[in-house]
């Protein structure tokens, strides 16, 4: 069985305001995470830790496809605690001034070994908060 979390959500904001959003990462910092070695060029490292300074979760990923406006795909790891890796796909579809935002995260299987705080049901809820809250008041404001 595969553990994956789909959150679709409607912006009111065009899509190239949409896909600055989630490919620069001066404005990445504002509601996502703060990636100074972020880029979009395909197979580009990268890492970051969750905010706050407690620096307890390394994240790591590797750009695996891009297409502008479109798609951003990307490993998504843990390296510090496994080697198992996922992937996260964002999907941006252009509806005139609206943008719809479908976020994918597959394979969160992999991570169950890591225990309770990297189930599905926990990515579920903090991409929830990331993509209907913060990338929605980020990119309508």
């Amino acid at each position: 069985m595969h553990d994956n979390v789909v959150i679709k959500q409607r912006v009111n904001a065009p899509i190239a305001k949409v896909w600055s959003a989630l490919t620069d990462s001066s404005q990445m910092k504002n509601w996502y995470f703060d990636i100074a070695d972020f880029s979009t060029d395909l197979h580009t490292e990268f890492s970051f830790y969750e905010p706050g300074g407690e620096n307890k979760y390394q994240h790591h990923g590797q750009i695996l496809e891009v297409i502008p406006q479109e798609k951003l795909k990307y490993t998504w790891s843990y390296p510090e605690f496994s080697k198992d890796k996922t992937i996260v796909k964002w999907n941006l579809q252009d509806e005139g001034d609206q943008t719809l935002v479908i976020l994918t995260h597959k394979g969160l299987e992999n991570f169950d070994h890591l225990g309770e705080e990297f189930h599905k049901e926990q990515f579920e809820k903090n991409w929830t908060e990331i993509v209907a809250e913060k990338l929605k008041n980020f990119v309508e404001n």
